[in-house]
């Protein structure tokens, strides 16, 4: 820790590999003192290269931070304090500083290897060596990493590497370098072949994961990237045969956790055997997402969205995430499942708990997910009388014939499993109540689309009605948040239409975010894969959320499993069951992807 002082200012900063806490000390007014903690920004901003600078015309004193400590003073005009200051100082950071020096990674005693267990399957492939690959080309890992695979299919190293080699493909703006990043990364890749149950195989495993480390400290993270009825057995072999003995062993759980609320805290029951709460990553990847994490941006940080946040100003709020395609010969997992397990009850109830969340303390994990918690539970249990269900049935269009829900192999004949579902639901606290919560999900639909629309309330006495018609849903203002595809943030307003008459438009305040910022937005899993090698868990599930999460969902899909509900069909390729625009009549609104 370093400190210097001026008349006017002090500013320390004590930097770790954990936290890093900054003060500043100010007697602008009667010797008053502002104090400014960020520890709990993600560790990679912590060590970055800062600058403080006094205005222009006043003197400068400034020292770089680096290396864990600094020192600095600087002077602050009258209509300045040190919290904005300090604000905007940090907000300049570059981006492509971002990953560099994280966590202490530049440590040369410390290596970090990420096993993927499970690494011959479609995920691994698909999502999770592709996003390992990204952060090595951003420079995010950090010196000494490595990437195992392990599964039950043979394989040598060089069999592995040319499998991992056909996944990975190169960051837009950056293809230079991009076959010489491609073969480094493979370079740290290896495989090793075992029984996801055999401590004997995870013996084997530690031996290879301590010969790369090199007598380094030794942090390890598994991604366990298998069906869930073999979580705990792999947990449990490699909690006793491959875990860290002198840094840190976490584990990153992918969903589902569970069924229902019973077998979700078996789930739970099970990896605390042998893991610490603080061990488990539970990973939604909707989460990681560009614009599920800037809700939070978008909320506390402008003061015109603030204020209008609450039942006084919203009218409903709707969650929608639709799929141009069916299971596609993925039946069999899907069946076990259905529509709301697989997106409802956790993607979409996320995104509802973060929106919807009061003004946590800090941005630290906890506070965040205390929030969380709270929302969920205010909420009321999901009712039967709430829930609209469909599945898709064989549609001919173009003269291309698509197959039924039931046509596909995998699928047992006469199922009854949902694949669209619509809900609404209510929180039970003072900001929202009233407020209907509407859900949509569904396969095989017209349109790919993740998108949350906030629809306001009517203005009261509005002056221009009869410029609207009869129609006053038409001329409502609608935040729409496009999470995928083509991110975007818009706001429909209404406006004149220029001329000499009173015609009024439906007009959009658009950010596009491809337009309007050049670089390539990460994929989820880049981002909570860092996370979780930092230890950052903001943007992970807790155990006591995930167990409200279930107690909101389990009594309606138990009674509609006991009562045997028939879903209505719907064609494929169409805007769902006519039961979902029901269900939103019912509180007298429209899903706002009507128009779209």
């Amino acid at each position: 820790m370093s400190t210097l002082y001026s008349p006017n200012c002090s500013f320390s900063v004590n930097d770790s590999r954990l936290a890093t806490s900054f003060s500043i000390s100010s007697s602008e007014s009667q010797d008053s003192q502002q104090r400014i903690t960020v520890s709990s920004l993600p560790k990679r901003f912590h060590r970055q290269n800062l600058y403080l600078h006094s205005p222009r015309n006043q003197r400068r004193n400034a020292v770089r931070m680096e290396k864990g400590e600094v020192a600095a003073t600087a002077s602050f005009p009258a209509n300045e304090t040190p919290m904005t200051r300090f604000k905007d100082e940090l907000l300049k950071i570059k981006s492509s500083e971002e990953c560099k020096d994280v966590a202490g990674f530049d440590n040369e005693e410390s290596a970090v290897t990420i096993t993927v267990v499970g690494a011959s399957g479609d995920l691994a492939k698909k999502k999770i060596f592709p996003a390992l690959f990204h952060l090595y080309y951003e420079d995010c890992l950090p010196k000494h990493f490595t990437v195992f695979g392990y599964a039950r299919s043979k394989m040598t190293d060089e069999e592995f590497r040319n499998m991992v080699s056909k996944t990975l493909t190169c960051r837009i703006d950056k293809r230079e370098n991009c076959s010489e990043k491609m073969d480094e990364f493979l370079r740290r890749c290896f495989y090793h072949s075992g029984q996801y149950d055999s401590e004997e195989n995870f013996v084997e495993l530690d031996k290879k994961l301590r010969e790369q480390e090199g007598g380094r400290i030794s942090n390890r993270l598994y991604y366990l990237s298998i069906p869930p009825n073999i979580f705990i057995d792999a947990v449990r072999c490699a909690s006793s045969s491959a875990s860290s003995v002198n840094g840190w062993t976490r584990v990153i759980v992918e969903k589902p956790f569970g069924r229902d609320s019973e077998s979700s805290a078996a789930l739970t029951r099970g990896l605390k055997q042998y893991l610490e709460e603080d061990q488990i990553f539970r990973i939604d990847h909707y989460l990681g997402k560009e614009l599920v994490e800037n809700l939070s941006v978008l909320r506390f940080s402008n003061l015109i969205f603030e204020p209008l946040w609450s039942r006084q100003y919203i009218r409903n709020v709707q969650l929608i995430f639709s799929e141009d395609f069916g299971t596609e010969g993925r039946g069999g997992y899907f069946d076990h499942y259905g529509i709301i397990r697989d997106i409802l009850q956790n993607h979409l109830l996320q995104i509802l708990a973060i929106f919807a969340m009061e003004t946590p303390v800090s941005l630290k994990a906890e506070d965040i997910r205390n929030e969380k918690v709270k929302v969920l539970r205010s909420m009321k249990p999901l009712l039967l009388e709430n829930v609209a269900i469909g599945q898709y049935k064989s549609h001919t269009r173009g003269g291309i014939t698509y197959p039924a829900y039931t046509d596909d192999k995998t699928v047992p004949k006469g199922s009854r499993t949902p694949t669209f579902a619509a809900a609404a639901l209510f929180i039970d606290n003072a900001r929202w109540d009233g407020v209907p919560f509407l859900m949509k999900a569904g396969k095989a639909l017209h349109t790919k689309r993740a998108e949350i629309r906030v629809q306001f309330r009517h203005v009261p006495g509005n002056l221009y009605n009869k410029s609207f018609g009869t129609d006053l849903d038409q001329a409502t203002n609608e935040l729409v948040i496009r999470l995928q595809p083509d991110e975007a943030i818009y706001l429909k307003i209404n406006n004149k239409v220029p001329g000499l008459g009173m015609r009024l438009d439906n007009s959009h305040l658009n950010l596009h975010y491809a337009a309007r910022y050049s670089k390539e937005i990460p994929d989820a899993y880049e981002r909570l894969l860092l996370d979780a090698i930092e230890g950052e868990r903001r943007l992970f599930i807790r155990s006591d959320e995930l167990d409200v999460a279930w107690e909101l969902f389990t009594p309606v899909l138990k009674e509609m499993e006991e009562k045997k509900i028939i879903p209505e069909y719907y064609p494929y390729g169409s805007r769902g069951p006519v039961g979902a625009h029901y269900l939103a009549a019912k509180y007298n609104l429209r899903w706002g992807d009507m128009y779209v």
